[in-house]
C-alpha cells in the first residue's frame, strides 16, 4: 500500500477534511540544498547520521503533501546571519501568493531594521513568523528583537519557535530564555518546536502559565527521537489535557523516516482518544490560523 493511503486511512476515519501541518519547510533552492548538505555532513547542530527522506523537488514535494491530504501548511524559512532575513520574507511571500495552501511565512533575526521588516511582512499578510533560536545562535531577548516580538504580540500573530535543545543544545536554547521573552511580551502567540524537546516538562509549565503558548508534535513520539530523547512518561497525562495547546508538526521534507511514521507515532500516546488526535491533526491549527470548521473551506 502506498503512503498516500497510508496517511489518509489514519485522518479519514477521524472525520477530517484533511490536516495541518504547521512545521514543514519550503525555501529559495540554493538555501535548501546547503540545509541538506549540512544534514548530509552530520553539522554539529544535527548531531547524528539524518538521511532526507524526502529530497525530491519543489514540486514533487508539493505534490506529496497535496496527496496526502495537508489541507495548510507552512514555508518555515530561517536566517543564520544578518541581512537574510527580509530576502527570505520576500522569497516567502511569492511561494504564499503561488501556493494556495501555504500559510504566508516570514522570519526575522536581531539586527537594525528588524521591527520594520517585520511590520511590512505582516502588512504583505504574513500569517506565521518561523524563529529558530539554535540556528540563529541569538537570545530571544536581544535588545534588538523587543520592538519587533512587540509588533507581532500586537499583531497575534503565531511564531513556530525553535527553541529546545534537541538536538544538541545551543547557547541561548532552552525554557528560561523563553520564560525571560513572555514575561516581556505574555500575549505572544509561541508555537514551541518539537514540543521543546528534550526539556518537554519545562515547555509543559510555560503552557500552562501563558494561554497563548501551544507546542507542536514535530519529530516528537517517534522512534528516531525516542532513541535519544524519549517523552517522559510522567508527562503523558499532561500532554492529554492540554490537547487543545497540541498542533501537528513534521518536519517534511527534512524528515529521516517517513510522513505516515510520523502521525502513527502520535495514534500510539498512551492514552489519547480520537478527540484529541482530531483537534492535533486538524482543528487546533484550524482556530489558530483561521481556516475555518473541518466541514468549511479554508
Amino acid at each position: 500500500m502506498d503512503e498516500t493511503t497510508l496517511v489518509r486511512d489514519i485522518w479519514r476515519p477521524l472525520g477530517l477534511p484533511g490536516l495541518v501541518d504547521v512545521h514543514t519547510h519550503f525555501m529559495p533552492k540554493p538555501v535548501m540544498d546547503k540545509v541538506w548538505r549540512y544534514f548530509d555532513d552530520v553539522g554539529p547542530l544535527v548531531g547524528r547520521r539524518w538521511p532526507i527522506a524526502y529530497r525530491t523537488d519543489e514540486q514533487q514535494r508539493l505534490a506529496a503533501l497535496r496527496g496526502f491530504g495537508v489541507r495548510a501548511f507552512t514555508s518555515l524559512v530561517y536566517p543564520h546571519k544578518p541581512q537574510m532575513a527580509a530576502w527570505l520574507n520576500q522569497w516567502a511571500a511569492s511561494f504564499a501568493a503561488a501556493t494556495p495552501e501555504c500559510l504566508h511565512t516570514a522570519t526575522f533575526y536581531p539586527e537594525p531594521g528588524v521591527e520594520g521588516y517585520v511590520g511590512q511582512a505582516i502588512s504583505a499578510g504574513a500569517r506565521v513568523f518561523k524563529a529558530h533560536i539554535q540556528v540563529g545562535r541569538y537570545h530571544p531577548i536581544d535588545p534588538q528583537l523587543d520592538r519587533a516580538w512587540g509588533v507581532i504580540e500586537d499583531a497575534a500573530v503565531p511564531v513556530v519557535i525553535h527553541c529546545g535543545s534537541g538536538p544538541v543544545p545551543g547557547a541561548h536554547t532552552g525554557a528560561e530564555p523563553i520564560a525571560a521573552l513572555l514575561a516581556r511580551h505574555p500575549r505572544l502567540r509561541l508555537v514551541v518546536a518539537h514540543m521543546g524537546m528534550p526539556e518537554y516538562s519545562d515547555f509543559l509549565d510555560l503552557a500552562e502559565r501563558y494561554e497563548e503558548v501551544r507546542l507542536d508534535t514535530t519529530m516528537a513520539f517517534t522512534a528516531f527521537v525516542e532513541e535519544t530523547m524519549p517523552f517522559p512518561h510522567s508527562e503523558y497525562a499532561r500532554l492529554r489535557d492540554h490537547g487543545d495547546r497540541i498542533l501537528f508538526g513534521s518536519d517534511f521534507p527534512n524528515i529521516p523516516y517517513r510522513f505516515v511514521d510520523a502521525m502513527r507515532a502520535l495514534t500510539e500516546v498512551p492514552g489519547v482518544d480520537d478527540e484529541w488526535l482530531r483537534k492535533v491533526f486538524y482543528d487546533n491549527a484550524a482556530e489558530l490560523f483561521g481556516l475555518g470548521a473541518r466541514d468549511g473551506a479554508i
